[in-house]
């Protein structure tokens, strides 16, 4: 896998992570889930939202060892 392939797909992943927190935070934040026939929908979104976080999260350590490892070779090179 070439370095960046590796960081483009981290970028991916930090990129789609961020979208369904929008998605997410605006189900939570609706009128419909306020109501009492769907206490689901609300419990939905926020595991969704966990879901979500961790992605952006584990997509930043990617891009983070990535960004080390071309340090790590400019090292060698230099």
């Amino acid at each position: 896998m070439q370095i960046s392939s590796a960081m483009g797909y981290a970028l991916q992943g930090i990129q789609k992570g961020l979208a369904g927190i929008d998605k997410n935070a605006a189900q939570i934040a609706s009128a419909d889930n306020f109501k009492s026939d769907n206490p689901a929908g609300s419990a939905q979104s926020l595991v969704e939202l966990q879901n979500n976080r961790m992605q952006v999260e584990a997509s930043a350590k990617v891009m983070k060892s990535v960004d080390e490892t071309i340090g790590s070779l400019l090292d060698v090179v230099a």
